[in-house]
């Protein structure tokens, strides 16, 4: 497959305005979880693969207080449009951290090359997203290698485990077309 003529260097990863963009029409489409929902992290980490993604910051934060540090984690700063406390500010921005933009609803090529290389890191990474973190799942989901565990909260459910298969990274990239905007260029980030 050739690579799109977008821009690979310094100025594309650095691209704050959105690549894609959820259109309305899709909205409902992530209303439902993608894997079984755990309420207990002791238990979801018990079934966790390599490496752990997550997403959000009060789904991070039980997984660190669980005891277990996520391989990348993805935060905003905000749970349910109200800002998190300062106790879990501080824990989930505690170690290195990436910062990206990303407006809602929407997911820049800045925060895809920085998926895909806290991604490839063996050291855990933190992206502390200025903007909002949610559709972040669908890229990790994505570009994940087989076996790994996307984990994301489920407004006054749990967590939701998405366990990364052939199945659902299939799932997940047609969804992703219908996105509106570059998808070509967000996979070919996200297939490095």
């Amino acid at each position: 497959m050739t690579a799109p003529s977008a821009p690979d260097g310094p100025d594309e990863s650095a691209r704050p305005e959105p690549l894609v963009s959820l259109p309305k029409s899709l909205r409902h489409e992530l209303k439902d979880p993608v894997g079984p929902i755990e309420t207990d992290s002791e238990t979801l980490l018990g079934a966790a693969g390599d490496p752990l993604v997550t997403v959000g910051d009060v789904v991070t934060y039980h997984v660190l207080e669980a005891g277990r540090r996520p391989d990348v984690a993805l935060v905003d700063g905000i749970t349910e449009r109200a800002a998190v406390d300062a106790a879990v500010r501080e824990t989930v921005t505690a170690g290195e951290t990436v910062d990206v933009a990303n407006p809602q609803g929407t997911i820049t090529a800045a925060l895809a090359h920085e998926l895909v290389a806290a991604i490839d890191d063996p050291e855990p990474v933190t992206i502390l997203v200025d903007g909002e973190e949610d559709l972040a799942v669908l890229p990790a989901i994505v570009t994940a290698p087989e076996g790994a565990s996307v984990v994301y909260g489920q407004p006054g459910e749990g967590m939701v485990h998405a366990v990364v298969t052939d199945e659902l990274r299939a799932e997940i990239r047609s969804l992703l077309a219908q996105f509106d905007g570059d998808t070509e260029t967000l996979f070919w980030i996200l297939d490095r």
